[in-house]
C-alpha cells in the first residue's frame, strides 16, 4: 500500500523497533578489481563474499556479473553460474536478487528477456530505465505481471523523488500487479566522487511523497554508514557494499564488503535493533506484495 508520508517521532520508533532487513551490494557494474582487489567479480568470489556477508548480518545479496573483459553484463548463463555457486555457499539463507540495471549497455526490452531467462528469487528494477517515456508503460506493467505470476520478488529502484510519484501514478493506474511494491531509494549518482549525505533522504520522505510499506536505502561514499542508519531509523531498510562505497565509517578503507556489513550491524546491535534474517526478510516481502 502507499500512503502519504508521515515520518515516524523518536517516540514511536523506540517503542515499535522493527527489524531491520541488511542488502549487500557487492560489486556492481561499473567498479572493477584496480578500484578494489577483493571486489569480486567471478561466480566463486561472489559465493565468499554472500557467505562472509551472511555471517556478519546480511539476508541479502544484489548480484552483478561481468563478460570475460569484466564490463557489466546482463546474461542469463552467468547469472545462473553466479546464483549456483552463491546458493552453494549460503543455501538459502541468502534472498538473491538479481540487477536488471542497463548501465548504458542495455535497452528495456533486452532487461526483460534476461529477466525473464534467468528467473530469480527477486530482481531489482530502474523504474527510469524500465520507463524512460509513456511508450514503455505497457511493456513494464507486462514485465510486473510476469514476476507477480512467477512469484520474482521485486524491488523497483528510485533515483528521485519524482519517480516515486510516478510510480505511485502507475500503481493507481492499474499498470503494477500489487497493491504495495518494495522500494530502494538511491541517495546520489554513479558519478566519480559522488558522497551522499542523510538530508538525501529527506525528499523521498518529504509530506507530500507517497510512502511505501518497504523502502531500502543505498549511498554513496564515505558517508554510507550514517546515510543507511538514517533510512533504518526512519523505518527503512539497508543496502551497503563495494558497489557504492569502499570506506568505513571512521573514513578507513574497508578490506572486504563484509567489513561494510559488519560495521553496519554492529552500529544498528548497539543501538538495540536486530537483523532480519533472509526467511523473515521472504516472509515480509511476500505480505508486501499480497
Amino acid at each position: 500500500m502507499i500512503q502519504m508520508n508521515h515520518v515516524p517521532s523518536s517516540q514511536s520508533i523506540a517503542e515499535a523497533a522493527p527489524l531491520v532487513a541488511l542488502m549487500v551490494a557487492p560489486n556492481g557494474g561499473r567498479r572493477t578489481k584496480a578500484d578494489h582487489p577483493a571486489l569480486p567479480l567471478t561466480p566463486k568470489e561472489l559465493a565468499e563474499t554472500a557467505a562472509e556477508c551472511r555471517d556478519g548480518g546480511a539476508s541479502m545479496i544484489h548480484v552483478h556479473v561481468r563478460d570475460g573483459a569484466g564490463r557489466h553484463l546482463l546474461d542469463a548463463e552467468a547469472y545462473h553460474d553466479a546464483i549456483a555457486a552463491i546458493r552453494r555457499a549460503v543455501g538459502q539463507d541468502m534472498v538473491i536478487q538479481i540487477t536488471t540495471e542497463s548501465v548504458g549497455r542495455y535497452a528495456p526490452e533486452e532487461q526483460a528477456a534476461v529477466l525473464r531467462a534467468t528467473h530469480p528469487e527477486a530482481a531489482s528494477l530502474a523504474l527510469r530505465e524500465f520507463v524512460p517515456d509513456q511508450g514503455h508503460e505497457t511493456a513494464f506493467a507486462e514485465t510486473l505481471a510476469w514476476m507477480a505470476r512467477e512469484g520474482v520478488l521485486p524491488q523497483i529502484i528510485l533515483y528521485d523523488p519524482a519517480e516515486a510519484v510516478a510510480l505511485a501514478a502507475l500503481m493507481k493506474r492499474g499498470l503494477v500487479p500489487w497493491n504495495a511494491v518494495p522500494v530502494l531509494f538511491v541517495l546520489g549518482r554513479y558519478a566519480a566522487g559522488q558522497i551522499s549525505c542523510p538530508a538525501d533522504l529527506l525528499p523521498f520522505l518529504a509530506p507530500d511523497i507517497p510512502r511505501f510499506d518497504h523502502w531500502t536505502t543505498c549511498a554513496f561514499g564515505r558517508d554510507e554508514a550514517a546515510c543507511v542508519t538514517a533510512g533504518a531509523f526512519m523505518d527503512g531498510h539497508i543496502r551497503v557494499g563495494f558497489e557504492n562505497n569502499l570506506h568505513l565509517p571512521d573514513g578507513r578503507r574497508a578490506d572486504s564488503n563484509a567489513d561494510l556489513v559488519r560495521a553496519i550491524a554492529g552500529i544498528l546491535g548497539d543501538a538495540g535493533w536486530s537483523l532480519a534474517s533472509a526467511d523473515r526478510l521472504r516472509a515480509d516481502l511476500q505480505s508486501v506484495l499480497r
